[in-house]
């Protein structure tokens, strides 16, 4: 799909997609008890719609009411015995939350997705399935795991993605007796483990730092609970953006109080406004895309911590500076940084490109807002926020949809 973006102004009131983040962690926590539990405010986007039918394929049972009300009935995934592969499609979170998962089943479990996700690394947990004797088969009929955790206790680096914190912290929650996980410093991304742990509390799971590098997990039962999913702060970054370029945009739903780390761009964006800013993003990766727009469209910045914005959906730093590069800015990627330079930004010389990746539409629509241009593979929003474009057309920016398959 390409999408046409002429240049106008933002205002209004809008709601933001709940967090994609928090959706994942509740329907695996349902999935584990031992009865029904209902979660409110799901935005289906792929990458959840992934996780519900890769649970669907391990027998839980999920229904859906006209009023977007998630029923789900657990089940115990130690009986748990698949009949087909689970296909995470692009989610990362899926992948990565279910292989420990699918290792307690009862019978060796298959998990595919697509050709860019099954590129990205899984490193940490061929590591950890090989001194824990399980088994971890790679090729090009995706990962077959067996063989069962058991509690203990384990040591893991914090700097690598907490995506696989959270899916060894399912695993052992699962485990009778007490776990341990021994996190290497420094820890990167503490905030989305800090969304596990509380997710897991929720659902009845005693998990906790006992200190700043170690977590202690408890035996127990999950129990069923009825839950609402909370705004998404990694979404409603994208709406609060376009008031940094003279809207006037109100972002409703959002949980003041969240533990969401995406919601630190509240403080970024004035310093972005103010002036040139240096920040370290090593805890909030996803809001690299849109920094990186603001800051070319204000005053620049320089950016720390961006060494794993190389396997996120896209080589993201690569891929903002060969976009921002059609409307006259400049990007340097260094080791584990990157720099802007604020500039004169003007229409894209072509088209941009979208990578397939959700966040590099959304930062250049963004600043298209105030040039003009189109983006080729504007659909792969779709993966987050399947709204966007229509959320942008409701707060007044004229958005023009083609099918380019036609």
């Amino acid at each position: 799909m390409r999408v046409k973006i002429e240049p106008s102004r933002a205002t209004g009131r809008i709601v933001a997609p709940t967090s994609k983040s928090i959706a994942h962690r509740m329907l695996i926590c349902a999935s584990l008890c031992e009865g029904e539990s209902h979660i409110s405010g799901i935005t289906e986007c792929a990458d959840v719609i992934a996780t519900r039918e890769c649970l669907r394929a391990l027998g839980v049972k999920v229904d859906i009411d006209s009023r977007g009300v998630y029923t789900v009935r657990g089940i115990n995934i130690r009986r748990a015995f698949p009949r087909e592969s689970l296909f995470a499609n692009e989610s990362g979170s899926t992948l990565r939350f279910l292989i420990p998962l699918c290792a307690m089943a009862a019978a060796p479990v298959t998990l595919t997705g697509s050709e860019k996700l099954l590129s990205r690394p899984l490193s940490v947990y061929e590591e950890i399935f090989s001194k824990e004797g399980l088994s971890f088969v790679r090729d090009d009929g995706g990962i077959t795991v067996s063989g069962g955790f058991h509690s203990g206790e384990y040591t893991v680096r914090g700097d690598i993605s907490s995506q696989f914190i959270t899916g060894l912290l399912f695993a052992l929650s699962l485990c009778e007796g007490r776990s341990i996980i021994h996190l290497i410093p420094p820890v990167e991304s503490r905030s989305y483990i800090d969304l596990t742990l509380d997710a897991m509390q929720l659902f009845g799971i005693h998990a906790r730092f006992l200190d700043q590098f170690t977590i202690g997990i408890e035996s127990g039962r999950y129990q069923p609970r009825e839950v609402t999913v909370e705004g998404d702060y990694s979404a409603s970054a994208f709406l609060e953006a376009l008031n940094l370029l003279g809207g006037e945009v109100e972002v409703l739903g959002m949980n003041e109080n969240t533990k969401q780390g995406d919601s630190v761009y509240r403080k970024i964006f004035p310093k972005i406004n103010k002036g040139f800013v240096t920040e370290d993003i090593s805890d909030c990766p996803d809001l690299a895309p849109i920094l990186f727009a603001l800051s070319a469209a204000r005053h620049g910045g320089r950016f720390l911590g961006t060494d794993r914005l190389k396997i996120k959906e896209s080589d993201r730093a690569e891929a903002m500076r060969s976009e921002l590069l059609k409307l006259g800015a400049e990007l340097t990627v260094g080791d584990n940084e990157v720099t802007v330079a604020g500039s004169a930004l003007h229409a894209p010389t072509s088209p941009i490109c979208s990578h397939n990746d959700h966040r590099i539409v959304m930062a250049m629509a963004t600043l298209l807002t105030q040039v003009g241009g189109e983006i080729e593979g504007a659909e792969a929003v779709a993966k987050s926020y399947p709204d966007y474009f229509s959320h942008l057309r409701a707060l007044g920016i004229k958005v023009i949809e083609y099918d380019t398959d036609k």
